[in-house]
């Protein structure tokens, strides 16, 4: 998944422009640049690339959400339905706008079980934000015809999932706005950074805004420009920006190879009876980043994992456990530890999430994602698929002996 098991010549050249004419920041010294304006640059290749009229690159995945959020008009009180299984960054953008995450179960998609996000509208939901884990999307057109229903804004994270496709369109540019993640372990990779997506002119306008102190970028002048509303700093760099040109262009080589090694990896495990596969939707295509599969139970989910461990399989996850991806571990959120006073609206609404999800903890209780590398020859491929046909089959045998 990685881009940069890709670094080379391309991103070398994109960089070497800017160093070369030394302007590392996107707006200003015009004289200096030789035409040279890699963060424009990137936001039309992105805009063009996703099917969308707009653009707006960012310092990172969470300022996209953060920016989106803020275009969106979200704010003071407004309640945001996410899912379980996420990144922390999904709830840190919500707080950060002065609104309240409201957490919500998932179903065999590992995202938002459309029935679940239904029952968690309030008259202070404002917007629904389906997370796209793992390369794989959540049922776009239900929580669509939801949000439809409701006046809701639609906000894709599609962090994980960029190049991912559901109904013909690249996951982001179905909802109202899409955000990416263009960190070092992402699929386009800048080192650090974000993107932003939408056919609105409106939000479009309010994200470019934002993102930069509130300038209107109006003029060659930067020191006269007005400022319509509040802004924030999230800029991103022309160094950043230069990289991402460069791993956007392999975007569909990447693609590929995912596919190919995800494909050798699924189909060796699809003859394990005990073993299925995670749901993708309805004419959703996935990007092919990880593998999720899921075992009949949670203690041989819990045992798999270990065994593919021993068995020399890296880059394989136990959700339920972790730390940053899934609700049981985010006691500083439930707990509302927070270095600075919280508003009241939020400590009242975050109590909200004091509460089970047990249909979330039957999915990810059974779940195991294995990431998929770029950099595998089809010998070394194979040869990790026998290992977890090895270790799965060892691990439902020693089951199978104890009953």
């Amino acid at each position: 998944m990685p881009g940069f098991e890709l670094f080379g010549a391309e991103e070398q050249k994109e960089v070497q422009d800017v160093l070369d004419n030394g302007v590392l920041m996107r707006y200003g010294f015009d004289p200096m640049r030789k035409g040279h304006h890699k963060a424009l640059e990137l936001e039309r290749d992105l805009a063009d690339r996703m099917q969308s009229k707009y653009a707006q690159v960012v310092s990172s995945g969470t300022a996209a959400l953060t920016v989106a959020l803020a275009s969106a008009g979200i704010g003071s009180g407004d309640e945001v339905i996410m899912p379980t299984f996420t990144f922390v960054a999904s709830f840190e953008a919500i707080l950060s706008v002065g609104a309240i995450p409201i957490l919500c179960d998932i179903d065999d998609t590992l995202t938002l079980d459309p029935r679940a996000v239904k029952e968690c509208i309030t008259d202070k939901t404002k917007a629904v934000m389906p997370v796209h884990m793992c390369g794989s999307m959540a049922d776009l057109s239900a929580l669509k015809n939801i949000c439809d229903t409701h006046n809701l804004v639609l906000l894709e994270d599609a962090c994980q999932a960029i190049g991912a496709t559901y109904a013909g369109k690249p996951l982001g540019s179905y909802g109202d706005l899409g955000c990416f993640s263009f960190d070092y372990v992402k699929t386009v990779t800048c080192g650090e950074g974000g993107g932003i997506i939408t056919n609105s002119e409106i939000y479009a306008d309010r994200a470019h805004k934002y993102q930069d102190h509130g300038h209107d970028h109006i003029g060659s002048d930067r020191g006269a420009e007005t400022h319509p509303f509040l802004g924030y700093n999230y800029r991103l760099s022309e160094l950043h920006a230069a990289v991402g040109i460069a791993q956007l262009r392999k975007l569909d080589d990447v693609l590929a190879i995912q596919e190919k090694n995800y494909s050798i990896l699924r189909n060796a495990l699809s003859n394990i009876p005990e073993v299925t596969f995670r749901k993708v939707p309805d004419t959703g295509i996935e990007s092919y980043a990880f593998l999720s599969i899921f075992l009949p139970t949670e203690d041989l989910a819990r045992n798999t994992h270990k065994a593919l461990g021993a068995h020399g399989v890296d880059a394989c996850f136990y959700w339920y456990d972790n730390n940053w991806h899934y609700y049981k571990k985010w006691d500083h959120l439930i707990a509302q530890k927070s270095l600075s006073k919280l508003s009241q609206e939020i400590q009242t609404g975050l109590q909200q999430n004091n509460r089970s999800f047990d249909p979330s903890d039957v999915w990810m209780g059974r779940t195991i994602s294995c990431l998929i590398k770029l950099n595998w020859t089809e010998e070394e491929v194979t040869e990790r698929a026998s290992k977890m046909v090895e270790a799965i089959k060892s691990v439902l045998t020693k089951s199978k002996s104890v009953l």
